[in-house]
């Protein structure tokens, strides 16, 4: 008995996907109708969207609505990290805008700029050095300023 139930429901569940066909009567009554109908009536068969392969309508399985949810959240979770490191990079070059525009400040404006060897030896830079720093200093701000 517990066997027979189940193949009895899987049985009536493909009858009901079965095509309806409507046709009129003599006396102009419209029938539906899952039999033929007379001989002597126009029919018109009614379908409903089903797998061609199957006859089954084509409904997505719990594995397939699974593995679209887990694409969609994959999908905003690399947004995420996209955003996250757009922001980063984006505070990372404000952050050398500023040190740049500083450096070319001290050197612009002090009349002396004192400097450190490999020896920990104070020396104080020439204008040569002090002029090539500057342009270095406007390069950077050039990149990193926009």
């Amino acid at each position: 008995m517990k066997r027979c139930l189940p193949i009895c429901l899987l049985l009536l569940s493909f009858s009901a996907y079965g095509a309806l066909t409507k046709w009129v009567d003599a006396d102009g009554k419209v029938h539906y109708s899952d039999g033929p109908p007379p001989d002597n009536v126009k029919t018109k068969t009614l379908t409903t969207p089903h797998d061609s392969a199957s006859g089954v309508p084509a409904q997505k399985t719990f594995i397939e609505l699974e593995a679209e949810r887990k694409k969609s959240q994959k999908a905003k979770e690399e947004a995420a990290q996209k955003a996250a490191q757009q922001q980063e990079n984006a505070l990372a070059k404000q952050k050398s805008c500023m040190s740049a525009k500083a450096n070319l400040k001290a050197l612009e404006n002090s009349p002396q700029i004192t400097t450190y060897n490999d020896k920990g030896e104070s020396t104080l830079m020439d204008d040569a050095a002090r002029r090539q720093n500057i342009e270095d200093a406007r390069k950077q701000i050039s990149t990193y300023c926009n």
